[in-house]
């Protein structure tokens, strides 16, 4: 087990990476923004249950596999990258409504439960980042490494539904307040587009 005090540690590093911008907590704001509150949370548990399958993934060793495999690499940057690029499309598409046509014609909840996941899965350097972070905190004397690297995800996994929760929270009002107009309507689709097509670029020319 990890003592006390080295997952105060974590925790700490932990809640400062997930307040510094990223992809992951600009995907939040933008469909807080567009849809509300609730999408928000909904995304947010998707990107949460996405760590999960980084923690999986780094706990059973694949990580260096994947690191170690250019192919398997790029193959998932494209993956993300597409993903990203479809989304902006469909936000450049969208037409303003009233507030009330516009709830209704949002996501549903386990669409955007879904958007995160895929978010969250199809960016390979999330996993290359537990890679090189959860070791770190691990130590074999203290037992198993897999389990360590549970422990570890359950913590960064706590500390992003923290952050991003308030990011959604914050987001989804300012999101309802614009949305009155379709004016505003309009400029928060493009500019979710926008963030969509900037994290697409980020992802396929990040180095492996």
């Amino acid at each position: 087990m990890i003592p006390p005090d080295i997952l105060a540690a974590f925790a700490a590093v932990s809640l400062l990476l997930c307040i510094s911008p990223g992809p992951d907590n600009l995907f939040v704001l933008t469909q807080s923004a567009l849809y509300g509150r609730m999408a928000g949370l909904r995304v947010t548990l998707g990107l949460c249950t996405g760590l999960i399958v980084h923690t999986a993934v780094v706990a059973l060793g694949i990580a260096a596999l994947i690191r170690a495999t250019p192919v398997a690499f790029h193959l998932l940057k494209l993956a993300g990258a597409a993903y990203l690029l479809w989304l902006a499309w469909q936000a450049l598409r969208a037409v303003p409504a009233n507030v009330t046509d516009h709830r209704r014609q949002q996501p549903g909840g386990w669409q955007l439960y879904r958007r995160g996941i895929l978010m969250n899965v199809s960016n390979p350097k999330v996993t290359l980042f537990f890679l090189a972070l959860l070791p770190q905190f691990a130590d074999p004397a203290r037992g198993a490494l897999w389990l360590q690297f549970v422990q570890l995800g359950v913590v960064f996994m706590l500390s992003t539904l923290l952050v991003f929760g308030l990011v959604a929270c914050l987001a989804g009002a300012i999101g309802q307040w614009l949305g009155r107009t379709p004016q505003a309507q309009r400029v928060l689709h493009v500019l979710a587009a926008l963030v969509y097509l900037g994290l697409a670029l980020r992802l396929l020319v990040a180095q492996g």
